[in-house]
């Protein structure tokens, strides 16, 4: 049986997500790949071992991780909890979301419907053997639903105590900042926001959404931080043949290409000044943005989450540094 490092809480960095009580470690584990159908159990148990053992205390999930087995994940994760971790749940932050195709008909494709959310977070609930969420996000913005239905089916939950707070991702600013007034009139616990912001995809700060949230008390929880590891030494030297990006597992694939990685090198060169591994430099990066609350890391073992959280280790940058950084990004 799982027992967890004593000195967990030793390293590790906790930030308030916004202006909320809840505190999140400055790097969080996601559960997108490597935990569903088909990934190695033994290996993925480790890493829920690893992280928390490092004081990883949030553990991100979707309805849909595990695809093409939608729920895979969460089913997966619920064996890990019961294996010894769901000893530490108080000690634990574990959030899901919904919001993209989940399961056949009108009602589990692609929305942010009363009848899709609260449908979708009771099957979560039941896969991970969990009678409450932490934080329970909508996944994406739907355009085909009215706004006040998709914040007031979150209120519900969040007032049932199915979630203890909620969240939205891949919202931009202006659709961030309108369910944000609903939510303030409805005093619904809506305290983060989770975009793909990373060095390569710096869309957050073209579209203000950092800056808005930290003037407006919202934490951001941070995603694809290495750009699917093109912000790694992984690919500085060519295709590893093992790698998702040589298998075409990854969406980035098409933005691979020789600036790309002429970019990592120069950024690596900085890195390598500092101490650091290129990923270690790019998280702590993020971190330099105090709008950022936590990181989410994903991981396919358990060095990687030893390698990344050692990025703790040197968050400092000059303000050369961040000129340098800026001008290679910006070119």
């Amino acid at each position: 049986m799982y027992k967890a490092n004593e000195n967990r809480y030793e390293k590790m960095i906790y930030r308030h997500c916004g202006k909320s009580g809840l505190k999140l470690p400055a790097i969080s584990l996601g559960l997108w790949q490597n935990f569903g159908f088909g990934s190695v159990f033994e290996n993925a148990e480790k890493m829920c071992h690893t992280a928390f053992d490092l004081g990883i205390t949030h553990f991100d999930l979707a309805n849909n991780y595990g695809h093409p087995f939608n729920g895979s994940a969460e089913e997966n994760f619920k064996k890990i909890l019961d294996r010894g971790l769901r000893s530490y749940r108080d000690e634990l932050c574990i959030s899901t979301k919904a919001g993209f195709d989940m399961w056949q008909g009108p009602y589990g494709d692609k929305n942010g419907s009363r009848k899709y959310l609260i449908s979708s977070l009771d099957q979560s609930l039941k896969r991970m053997g969990l009678d409450y969420v932490d934080i329970f996000y909508h996944h994406v913005f739907d355009p085909n639903t009215p706004l006040e239905e998709t914040a007031l089916a979150l209120d519900q939950i969040a007032r049932s105590g199915k979630a203890l707070y909620v969240g939205v991702s891949n919202y931009n600013t202006a659709q961030t900042e309108q369910i944000s007034s609903i939510f303030k009139e409805l005093h619904t616990p809506f305290i983060v926001n989770q975009p793909c912001y990373s060095m390569m995809n710096r869309w957050v700060e073209d579209d203000g959404l950092d800056k808005w949230a930290k003037s407006n008390g919202i934490g951001i929880s941070v995603f694809s931080p290495l750009y699917q590891g093109l912000l790694t030494d992984k690919y500085l030297n060519g295709i590893p043949e093992d790698s998702r990006l040589a298998k075409g597992k990854t969406s980035i694939v098409k933005n691979f290409n020789e600036g790309v990685v002429e970019k990592a090198g120069r950024l690596n060169v900085i890195a390598e000044r500092r101490g650091q591994k290129l990923s270690q430099m790019a998280i702590a990066w993020l971190l330099h943005n105090d709008a950022v609350s936590t990181v989410l890391i994903g991981a396919s073992r358990p060095s990687q989450i030893e390698e990344n959280v050692r990025a703790l280790e040197r968050l400092d940058f000059s303000n050369e540094e961040l000129a340098e950084i800026d001008s290679i990004l910006r070119s």
